[in-house]
């Protein structure tokens, strides 16, 4: 667990939480959905009022999304830099832009998908495990890995040891991340879809200039061995 760290502007954050006793937090297409509409939704000083949003408590169609990316939000609270969803957990890379952003951010995302998902199911209580947790990436060589870190997450849905064993076959695994849908790997691939706004580029550096950047620096950390990488947190 990380220790507890204040928030600072213009800082960079690496954000991640999991379900209450491990628990599915996403247990199907329109809830990971939902998730990605209130990280866009959510950043904004202005108060969501979700029943001015047709559908809000439907399933996710393409309509609700067009409301969404519509909605006066007001000024935003964190810069985006990428994300992903896994069944049980997600990690999220901010950049603080407003004073105690990321707090405000991360309060009005969680309470607003815990009250949706507990509404689809009949459920009351929890839905996360505490507070979520935070590490600050202090250093360039850091935040630089972390979009890697990330973004390869989805890998052990389909390779759940490869950091132990190496991928055992890196085209099929290659093609799983291209298609996984739930984190901005699409987006620093230029692919375009409805969510590829969520993403905050000019407040992060310069990295990836170009796909084939982006694309070679983790093909580069899928052909890992324990003494490459860093340890980071789940």
């Amino acid at each position: 667990m990380s220790r507890k760290i204040t928030f600072a502007i213009n800082e960079y954050y690496h954000i991640y939480n999991r379900g209450v006793d491990k628990r599915i937090i996403f247990e199907n297409d329109s809830d990971y959905k939902r998730f990605v509409l209130l990280l866009y939704l959510c950043n904004g000083k202005s108060p969501v009022n979700f029943n001015s949003l047709s559908n809000w408590k439907g399933p996710t169609s393409s309509e609700l999304i067009k409301d969404v990316f519509n909605y006066n939000r007001g000024k935003q609270l964190i810069a985006l830099g990428a994300y992903c969803l896994m069944p049980n957990h997600f990690h999220i890379l901010a950049r603080e832009i407003s004073e105690n952003g990321i707090s405000t951010f991360m309060h009005k995302v969680g309470t607003a998908y815990t009250m949706y998902f507990n509404g689809c199911r009949e459920r009351t209580g929890a839905l996360f495990q505490g507070t979520y947790k935070a590490e600050h990436a202090n250093n360039d060589e850091y935040l630089k890995y972390l979009f890697s870190y990330i973004h390869l997450n989805p890998v052990k849905i389909i390779e759940p040891n490869w950091k132990e064993k190496g991928i055992a076959d890196e085209q099929k695994t290659k093609r799983y991340l291209v298609s996984y849908p739930y984190s901005s790997y699409m987006d620093y691939l230029g692919i375009k879809r409805e969510f590829s706004k969520i993403i905050d580029w000019k407040n992060f550096p310069d990295y990836f200039p170009s796909k084939s950047t982006f694309s070679k620096y983790l093909d580069d950390w899928l052909k890992f061995t324990p003494a490459k990488t860093k340890k980071a947190k789940p």
